[in-house]
């Protein structure tokens, strides 16, 4: 072990002599993009020049995406699932595009809120726990978290029985509600599939072991393409075909992510305990909570299927505001990442008591988000005549998009930032504020405000787009103010009691904080 006696002006608060096994070590020291960091263990040195800015936006880029990088691409080929099988149904006809189109953005999204709420109470508990160097508890949480996501679901086969007259009493057309209705309950197998994906995926991300989620939903994604093609035109059993396609791809990664977590996580993973069922009911109260703060938020544009469907000539109307929301949905897959990268790293240093490098980490991917969602809008209204071309063959259909890419494009822009504020909100356990936040933000400004200019003015999807788009904005510069005004010492302060309530041990968090934020 060589031992090195120097000085840095880019390192404070350090112990010296410093020990470098590494040769590449030394010359770290004296660059600007050395971590600003106290020690092993320690937070980040307070940032007052430009040099130490731009070394903690280096530093911190680099631990964000190389957790982000992985999850975004994992979320984005399990968003790929849903994307081809509307593509491969939209050349079916106007009306399977409609149908399942509805199926999967209305019916699909409520459960999927839901459900991947409900698992965001781990989220918060494994990365501070992860944070707080409990890892011997996380097995326990994920196998707490599947038992109390597999009854979620049974709770919800109704919804998927009576799909058909729920989209009826909501508005929509007989038929599509029909063809919508009967798809539904063909893919009853993928919702339990994902009370298995999600609490394991949420066990992997607080460990950072990310790149196992990536390959396997590049797996599925590359089986579900020609799967589809086999059985919706080799075999011809049309929508029926895409369902049971897709109930195969779902249940194809959540076989996988256990497998992986059995027979590679054996620090985290100790078997099953009956240790899952103690505490149950004060787990269920946080899952519920994040389930409600998540739900409010992708049922919020959930609504704006459901409100189109009453306008006239309601298939164009419905079908080109899907088409959008599938391209939006692309992108908001890639924020999706982020927001669970920033959850991980909020609640990692929280726990581990390191105020200040949460706060950083918070500032730098707000920036680097709305930078990403700033390009994105520049390229759908660069292409705003041709993406719908990947969707379906109707002129008509093709126009009706093309007129909504200016409002798709501002929506990008917002749920570039919103997503990530979403993020550190689970990260540092705010999900009940959150809720309150969406329901007025959403539900008492923003959908009468929609509803209002849709059908009380005559605008259309243009009027119920735009109004919901406004109640986003708002919740938007709430959540940027309450992110500015956040103390970050005493959300150490209140991770560390958090932590001893469901570890039951000292953790490393508030008597670790090694300087004010």
């Amino acid at each position: 072990m060589t031992i090195l006696r120097l000085s840095s002006p880019f390192i404070t608060n350090s112990s010296w002599p410093l020990e470098l096994s590494n040769p590449h070590q030394y010359f770290s020291l004296f660059l600007p993009e050395a971590p600003l960091l106290a020690g092993e263990d320690g937070d980040y040195a307070a940032v007052r020049t430009w040099p130490e800015l731009r070394s903690v936006f280096w530093t911190e880029t680099q631990k964000l995406w190389r957790i982000a990088g992985p999850i975004a691409f994992n979320t984005v080929c399990q968003f790929g699932l849903n994307s081809v099988t509307v593509m491969f149904v939209g050349h079916i006809g106007d009306v399977e595009l409609s149908g399942v189109s509805i199926s999967l953005s209305v019916i699909g999204t409520f459960v999927f809120g839901f459900l991947l709420g409900m698992g965001s109470a781990l989220e918060t508990l494994c990365g501070q726990a992860f944070g707080a160097g409990q890892v011997h508890m996380l097995g326990i949480y994920m196998q707490r978290s599947w038992i109390i996501l597999l009854v979620s679901c049974l709770f919800l086969l109704p919804i998927f029985f009576f799909a058909s007259p729920i989209l009826k009493l909501l508005g929509q057309e007989e038929e599509i509600a029909n063809l919508a209705g009967r798809f539904t309950v063909q893919t009853i197998p993928q919702l339990f599939s994902l009370a298995i994906t999600f609490p394991t995926q949420k066990f992997l991300q607080a460990q950072s072991k990310v790149s196992a989620l990536a390959w396997i939903a590049l797996a599925a994604l590359i089986v579900q393409v020609p799967l589809l093609w086999l059985l919706i035109f080799g075999l011809g059993w049309g929508t029926t075909g895409a369902a049971v396609a897709y109930n195969v791809t779902s249940w194809g990664i959540a076989v996988a992510q256990v497998v992986y977590v059995v027979r590679w996580c054996d620090e985290g993973w100790t078997g099953l305990s009956w240790a899952a069922f103690r505490d149950m009911w004060s787990f269920v109260r946080l899952s519920i909570a994040s389930a409600v703060m998540l739900c409010l938020e992708v049922w919020y544009f959930m609504s704006i299927n459901v409100l189109t469907g009453h306008l006239d000539n309601a298939v164009i109307a419905v079908g080109s505001l899907s088409i959008c929301m599938n391209i939006n949905g692309w992108e908001a897959m890639l924020f999706i990442g982020i927001n669970i990268a920033i959850s991980v790293r909020v609640s990692n240093e929280l726990g581990a008591g390191r105020p200040r490098a949460a706060k950083y980490a918070v500032y730098i991917v707000v920036f680097q988000s709305f930078l990403i969602g700033l390009l994105s809008m520049v390229v759908v209204l660069i292409s705003k005549d041709y993406f719908a071309i990947i969707f379906t063959n109707s002129q008509e259909m093709q126009r009706a998009v093309s007129k909504l890419a200016f409002l798709l494009g501002i929506t990008m822009v917002l749920n570039s930032v919103q997503p990530v504020i979403s993020g550190v909100a689970i990260g540092a356990g705010w999900q009940g504020l959150v809720a309150y936040i969406n329901i007025f933000c959403y539900y008492v400004f923003g959908v009468p405000l929609g509803f209002l200019l849709g059908y009380k003015l005559n605008l259309g999807v243009t009027g119920i787009w735009g109004g919901m788009i406004a109640g986003t904005a708002l919740q938007t510069l709430i959540l940027l103010f309450i992110l500015y005004r956040t103390n970050w010492n005493k959300e150490v302060e209140q991770t560390t009691e958090r932590m001893k309530k469901w570890g039951g041990q000292e953790t490393r968090g508030a008597d670790r904080i090694t300087g004010a934020v």
